[in-house]
């Protein structure tokens, strides 16, 4: 397996190896993480790596990009498709680029976003002080209700009414309800902000019509291509049409140089196998996983924040369970389960430690692991908390952990 890096790069292979086998071996739990088909692999690994294609399909500042346009173009069109959008750029390198497009397409440094508390479920570009987000703009934000822990609207409005952003950044890497995509499109238009969106958890969800879509409200769009939506790491915008050429100058030249040509045709593949009946029948039973370990958790006496999920993830508040979230992280790898800590509202913990854990179903559910499967994995998360403090205990637990993996090869024919 992967010989050519072998034959090159001895130390490298032997970490490649590894990770093929930390991957195989272990439950994936981690919300935001996934596995690619081998079509998106060769992709990746295509001779469109080597080539350099500064602009866009048929305006490019270097020759020979034919066949490039191609498949940038084949992304262009399958992403508007997937999504019903008017435009979309497939060229950020991240979220994060996307997001960075997206403040700089609509507003000034120095202008007010409101954004997601980052302790409520928020992402780090929504506002981090350390962050580009909360360095060049003044960060004001949204929470959830400490009763409900659901996003509290009528406060959001009367901050709104108060600060007077230019823009509201909706989304989150740890909110597992619905979004009221349309309420939010009704303040921005109220108090004259502009709404933008970032989906990267839920794309895929969206893209099968289980969780509602932003589109035809905010002015632009933005997710990642790998998460729910399965495809390469990689950062994508949609937007409206008016919105188009200053989106994509802003982001090239703005601020990206040349664009990832192999990366850009992983996601048109991606997006080609996402438009299929087979990624529909997928995005169904990551929430039916999600919801059934959810109330398996709840049956083994964890608390889920807001009372269950609405989509692929989970916020598990561990505080009746003596154990913080970062030594969760820690037991739960030894047992062969890879989540994160992570802060749950109005969390007592510093960032770093934690209360609680953030769990998403995707990546097991790629695997083939139906709802039935579930009972299971919280067993397994269960007895590896109680035993957090026994390794030979943990390390029993892994070896089960690894039974059930064995049931679910990832590429059945990449030999470790």
């Amino acid at each position: 397996m992967y010989e050519e890096i072998k034959k090159t790069d001895p130390q490298l292979h032997k970490a490649v190896i590894g990770e093929l086998a930390r991957q195989q071996n272990k439950l994936e739990l981690i919300a935001s993480e996934n596995y690619t088909s081998k079509a998106v692999l060769e992709a990746l690994g295509s001779v469109l790596t080597n080539k350099y294609a500064e602009g866009y399909p048929g305006k490019r500042y270097y020759g020979g990009c034919e066949f490039v346009d191609v498949a940038e173009q084949l992304a262009i069109e399958r992403a508007k498709k997937l999504f019903g959008a008017q435009h979309a750029n497939v060229q950020p390198h991240s979220g994060t680029q996307a997001n960075i497009t997206a403040y700089l397409s609509l507003i000034k440094p120095g202008d007010t976003v409101l954004g997601l508390n980052l302790s409520h479920g928020g992402h780090l570009s929504h506002g981090h002080p350390l962050n580009f987000s909360g360095r060049y703009f003044k960060i004001v934000t949204m929470n959830v209700s400490k009763e409900t822990e659901l996003l509290d609207y009528e406060e959001a409005e009367k901050t709104i009414e108060k600060e007077r952003p230019r823009l509201i950044m909706a989304g989150a890497s740890n909110y597992s309800r619905v979004w009221n995509w349309a309420r939010l499109k009704k303040i921005a238009d109220a108090w004259k902000a502009y709404l933008v969106t970032d989906v990267a958890h839920y794309a895929g969800l969206i893209a099968a019509g289980i969780y509602p879509s932003p589109v035809e409200y905010a002015d632009i769009v933005t997710s990642t291509t790998h998460k729910t939506l399965r495809g390469p790491r990689g950062g994508l915008i949609l937007s409206k049409a008016v919105y188009a050429k200053t989106i994509d100058r802003t982001n090239f030249p703005g601020n990206q140089g040349g664009p990832l040509m192999h990366a850009i045709a992983a996601k048109a593949v991606c997006f080609k196998e996402a438009l299929s009946p087979a990624f529909t029948e997928y995005q169904k039973q990551v929430l039916k996983n999600a919801r059934k370990l959810a109330r398996e958790l709840q049956a083994r006496g964890y608390r889920i924040v807001s009372g269950g999920t609405d989509c692929h993830l989970m916020s598990v508040d561990l505080r009746a369970k003596d154990i913080t979230g970062k030594d969760a992280e820690i037991a739960l790898d030894k047992a062969g389960i890879t989540v994160n800590k992570n802060t749950i509202p109005y969390d007592p913990q510093p960032p770093m430690v934690t209360s609680g854990i953030r769990i998403g179903t995707p990546a097991i559910t790629t695997r083939g692991m139906k709802d039935r499967d579930m009972a299971a994995i919280a067993g397994y998360i269960d007895e590896a908390i109680t035993n957090k403090g026994s390794d030979k205990a943990l390390k029993g637990i892994a070896e089960k952990v690894k039974g059930l993996c064995d049931k679910f090869p990832i590429y059945p024919d990449f030999k470790i």
